[in-house]
């Protein structure tokens, strides 16, 4: 069993916060991580997996149970369709590495998710994404380790319930995962387009490197744009920068219905769903008079911005309570920073006081995305 010394979760999360855990297991392989799940799900005492830590709020409080370190990596091609490239990344596998690896070859499909703290093991949990593309596009299976049974299994992407910043395996904030598991590995397909110039494909990708519609752009020059665009909102992970000492986005983007975001200011951007469309009318036979009823449209659901909301709702960049060390990131309204020996609690505070104050002007309350171990809001 790979037991290692206990070191404080801040020393392994991005927002720097988390307590010293009782027992620690470092898993280099993943015979090694199905070994520790095993024995320590079979102890039944609390468990927790960090990978990257990227995504993860954790009490200063001692973790009563064990902590399991990701550390499997490899990135392995398989049989693949033709013009297609298969990769199987074990967990562990650090995320914006798995990005150059692909985009260095001329594989497309994930080259605007460079950047984004974490590993490949993290990336289905909260379907990850960014500038028009997730994951979802591009992942083919994932092997679980059942929590449940302990088995291995190897699951489609299509059975993960993947959508906006959520899956099945995600444990939202007041509520569990619908299947407990963890992540072993994840298969791709990707495109091989090669390392020359090609079109930029995803309005919102080219809205974000400020493209035109008939733009064509290497791979690697989307993906050096992606870094110098996410660098300048603090997303990209710098020891230099208090900025980036987040969780990235701490809210979620709220979807409302299209009448509520009617309720909303003019200037606050919002993306429809899906296009808005007419449903299936089913008439009973014994019910039908030879007339079909004119349909009715159906408007879809509205995301809208929770950094525009937390701005509107007076808190600028850069806020901070009295005498916190936590505060707004300066670049960027939607990250929650330590900025300097911030304490989980003093992360939550501030969490809290944006919630209330985007639910007192707009009446939404704001939902946080990462998770929060022996944290309430």
């Amino acid at each position: 069993m790979p037991e290692i010394t206990p070191v404080p979760l801040a020393d392994l999360t991005t927002l720097r916060v988390g307590g010293t855990p009782q027992r620690m297991i470092e898993a280099t392989s993943r015979d090694e991580l199905v070994a520790a799940l095993r024995e320590v799900w079979a102890d039944d005492e609390p468990w927790l997996v960090v990978g990257g830590g990227s995504n993860l709020l954790v009490a200063d409080e001692q973790f009563e149970g064990a902590v399991v370190v990701v550390r499997t990596r490899g990135i392995e091609r398989m049989p693949s369709p033709a013009g297609t490239v298969r990769l199987r990344i074990e967990a562990g596998h650090d995320w914006d590495d798995v990005v150059a690896h692909a985009v260095a070859r001329g594989w497309a499909g994930i080259e605007a998710m460079a950047g984004i703290p974490g590993t490949a093991g993290a990336a289905p949990i909260q379907n990850v994404g960014a500038y028009g593309q997730e994951i979802v596009q591009t992942l083919v299976e994932v092997d679980l380790l059942d929590h449940a049974t302990g088995e291995v299994t190897r699951v489609p992407a299509a059975d993960l319930g993947l959508g906006l910043r959520t899956s099945v395996l995600k444990n939202h904030y007041g509520s569990e995962a619908e299947r407990h598991a963890v992540v072993l590995s994840v298969t791709l397909e990707l495109a091989d387009v090669g390392t020359g110039e090609v079109p930029v494909r995803g309005a919102q990708l080219r809205q974000a490197l400020g493209l035109p519609d008939d733009a064509h752009a290497s791979l690697a020059g989307i993906r050096d744009t992606v870094l110098r665009t996410r660098a300048g909102k603090g997303m990209v992970l710098d020891p230099d920068d208090a900025d980036t000492r987040s969780a990235g986005s701490f809210f979620q983007n709220p979807v409302v219905s299209a009448a509520f975001a009617r309720t909303l200011p003019e200037g606050c951007p919002r993306w429809p769903m899906a296009a808005a469309g007419r449903p299936d009318t089913v008439i009973a036979l014994h019910e039908w008079d030879g007339q079909v009823p004119a349909p009715s449209a159906v408007e879809p659901d509205v995301k809208v911005s929770a950094a525009w909301l937390i701005e509107r709702s007076g808190l600028r960049r850069g806020f901070s309570l009295p005498r916190s060390r936590a505060g707004l990131s300066t670049k960027h309204a939607l990250a929650l920073t330590n900025r300097g020996q911030a304490s989980a609690g003093e992360i939550a505070e501030l969490a809290r006081f944006v919630r209330r104050r985007v639910e007192s002007e707009f009446g939404l309350v704001l939902q946080p995305e990462p998770v929060l171990v022996g944290i309430d809001l």
